[in-house]
């Protein structure tokens, strides 16, 4: 396996930073890379152009959308981008921060992903086929995809769905303002609608505590250490007692609150890396985004680039059985 770098930054990401536009309506936010990696290793990779590329991802992602479109219908649609998937500014608060994702031989240089060779390529055709297609795509550099995320829905005038594999996002979940996460568990034809309710009977927590639980266990898959001997019941438990991270560390502080010796041990000595984590942990809500035109197609933006890109990556079906249920 060739180990290379997926820049999703590109072209059409160049806009002048404003407030979004067609802020009505329900909202589609797509996390775009946890989606097209889901369709790479969902989809067969005999699943190739006329030149014989592989395409499976391409093609993968197109036939989510449909479904995602189809099914739940939403006004408004993002597909969100990683203009950077290992901030700087997060890795100088916890350095293990995905460390174990960056390819060795590029280590003293930009942090680039291991990502597999086939997949890599097809980065650059899902873009501007979501382009030519008037899909707004928005990345924005020095932030994750995540915290796009976390920023349209902030600014949101209405309910939001975010279709995610990550986990991270439970924490934008809010039954108040209508914010769920749509999470698949095969495909996309079935997805676990994650709202309030489903976070409590699996974690104990809301989607506000969620980020504390998550910090509190620590996540190997994205280098977060946790507190040593504090586990996902232990931390559901701490903040069903003492409601967030500040109040586990007040009480910490209060020789009353009801800790066991270990659990205040535990908590003290990690106090350091509490202090940082939750700035890494939590979403941002404050980023950048530039003014993109968020309505869903009815038709493409560049019917032209679209028919140039069906013939040259051999995209078939799944390009047009989207473009009809925009259509429609």
């Amino acid at each position: 396996m060739k180990r290379t770098a997926v820049s999703a930054h590109r072209g059409a990401l160049s806009v002048a930073y404003g407030m979004m536009r067609n802020v009505t309506g329900r909202l589609m936010l797509l996390d775009t890379a946890s989606l097209y990696f889901r369709a790479y290793f969902g989809v067969p990779e005999s699943v190739r152009a006329p030149d014989g590329t592989p395409v499976n991802a391409v093609r993968g992602l197109l036939d989510f959308v449909d479904r995602l479109v189809k099914d739940h219908r939403p006004d408004r649609l993002v597909a969100c981008m990683d203009a950077d998937w290992r901030p700087h500014w997060r890795v100088e608060l916890i350095p293990s921060y995905k460390a174990h994702r960056v390819v060795a031989e590029h280590a003293a240089g930009p942090d680039q992903e291991e990502v597999p060779d086939t997949l890599s390529p097809q980065v650059p055709v899902i873009e501007a086929v979501l382009d030519a297609i008037g899909i707004a795509r928005v990345g924005v550099a020095e932030y994750e995809a995540d915290d796009v995320i976390g920023t349209f829905t902030a600014r949101a005038g209405g309910p939001v769905d975010i279709v995610t594999g990550d986990r991270d996002l439970y924490q934008l979940v809010d039954d108040a303002r209508g914010v769920r996460v749509l999470y698949p568990l095969k495909g996309v034809g079935t997805l676990q609608v994650t709202d309030e309710a489903v976070l409590r009977e699996k974690y104990g927590v809301d989607g506000r505590g969620y980020a504390d639980l998550a910090l509190l266990r620590g996540d190997p898959s994205d280098g977060l250490p946790g507190v040593p001997g504090i586990g996902e019941k232990t931390a559901a438990k701490l903040l069903a007692e003492f409601g967030d991270l500040a109040g586990i560390l007040a009480a910490v502080d209060d020789p009353r609150a009801k800790l066991t010796p270990s659990q205040r041990r535990r908590l003290d000595v990690a106090r350091p890396y509490l202090a940082v984590a939750p700035k890494v942990v939590r979403v941002a809500d404050d980023v950048p985004l530039p003014d993109v035109d968020t309505a869903l197609p009815g038709a493409p933006r560049d019917p032209a680039a679209v028919e140039s890109l069906a013939a040259r990556w051999g995209l078939g079906g799944s390009l047009q059985r989207l473009l009809t249920t925009l259509a429609g």
